[in-house]
């Protein structure tokens, strides 16, 4: 444990999950003097006020989201400085306390650890998994449920050639400078990345579609996703056209409880059997 300030009270740093939906947010970092957008840091900070530290509590974040992107699981580093005499929190009082006085509904913190004071949330990731997912045969968003509208991304085709795809996609496996993929204006130095693993496959029917739906979804609204495994792709902010998709999880040494490369099952051919489809990058 380090000291905050010359004498007196002791820091000492955790290592926190949180996830969220990324509908309502500017993005995922802190926005700072602009009322009118909100970063999902925002809401964290906030909460951690609460937690009475001597010092300004900042989060530190492992990697950066769009606007609009969500997060299964993403992860950042704090630190917390108790007065003098006062032992440092418990992760799991941490963890509650964020919890209890985060004002927005769609944050939720999913466990917190102690870590050396030495530890960075960005530079000790390993890996990151993005998940995105898109439904075709859909000639307007509307037929989508709604539970599925800012998660999922509404195509017109019908069919998506998944074969093509899959092969295409294993282009982006391995090292590559990746700066066509970089926004104008991006702040990242080096644009060179490494693709662990890029797949796509049929994923499975939408648990929000109704029976008397099903039939109509099976003829008109696929939906697929496509999958990878390895390091950000040329940007700070990895975002999803539309705002679709779910930014999975970063991946730590010791930590095999999030982003894990997880097996969506073998890749249909191009006669579309199922309405879904994911696409899946994991990445270092």
């Amino acid at each position: 444990m380090g000291s905050c300030g010359t004498v007196g009270p002791v820091r000492a740093r955790y290592l926190v999950f949180f996830q969220y939906l990324g509908t309502d947010f500017n993005g995922v970092a802190a926005v700072r003097g602009n009322h009118r957008a909100v970063g999902v840091q925002n809401f964290l900070e906030e909460a951690a006020k609460r937690l009475n530290s001597v010092e300004p509590i900042r989060f530190t974040v492992s990697s950066r989201t769009d606007a609009g992107v969500h997060a299964l699981s993403n992860a950042a580093h704090l630190d917390i400085c108790r007065r003098s005499g006062l032992p440092p929190y418990s992760p799991e009082v941490v963890t509650q306390a964020l919890n209890t006085h985060l004002k927005h509904r769609d944050i939720r913190v999913l466990k917190a650890f102690r870590v050396p004071n030495d530890f960075h949330a960005r530079r000790a990731a390993t890996s990151r998994t993005y998940l995105y997912r898109l439904a075709t045969g859909c000639s307007w968003p509307h037929q989508l449920p709604v539970f599925e509208q800012n998660v999922c991304w509404a195509l017109q085709t019908k069919c998506l050639d998944m074969a093509a795809m899959q092969e295409a996609a294993q282009h982006l496996v391995g090292t590559h400078d990746f700066s066509a993929f970089q926004s104008a204006g991006s702040p990242t130095t080096n644009p060179v990345r490494t693709l662990q693993r890029v797949s796509v496959s049929s994923g499975p029917a939408s648990p929000f579609v109704l029976p008397q739906e099903s039939r109509l979804q099976e003829k008109s609204c696929s939906t697929h996703s496509i999958s990878g495994t390895g390091g950000q792709l040329g940007t700070e902010d990895d975002g999803c056209a539309g705002g679709c998709g779910a930014r999975d999880s970063d991946t730590y040494t010791g930590e095999s409880h999030s982003g894990e490369s997880r097996s969506l099952g073998q890749v249909s051919d191009s006669s579309c059997p199922s309405p879904w489809l994911v696409l899946e990058v994991s990445a270092i």
